[in-house]
């Protein structure tokens, strides 16, 4: 493993455990699969030819005799 031995990096690991947490790095490990899989997705996607669905519009409006703070947001198909 390059210049440094396995003991190195099994210290490496423990500290990265230690500060962050199993959990934390579960999570991570998931999201960044998710991610990997969608971008694998897409490019196969864009190498076919064929165009995904067209995304959902969000239309946002705000009602000016409604709170100022608060923002009404309606996603529609677009069509």
């Amino acid at each position: 493993m390059g210049t440094f031995s396995i003991w190195h990096w099994l210290v490496v690991l423990l500290i990265v455990v230690m500060v962050f947490g199993t959990k934390k790095l579960k999570n991570l490990g998931s999201d960044l699969g998710g991610a990997v899989k969608g971008f694998k997705d897409g490019m196969k996607d864009a190498q076919s030819g064929d165009a995904p669905d067209a995304p959902a519009t969000a239309k946002v409006t705000q009602d000016t005799k409604a709170e100022q703070g608060a923002i009404d947001v309606e996603a529609k198909q677009k069509s």
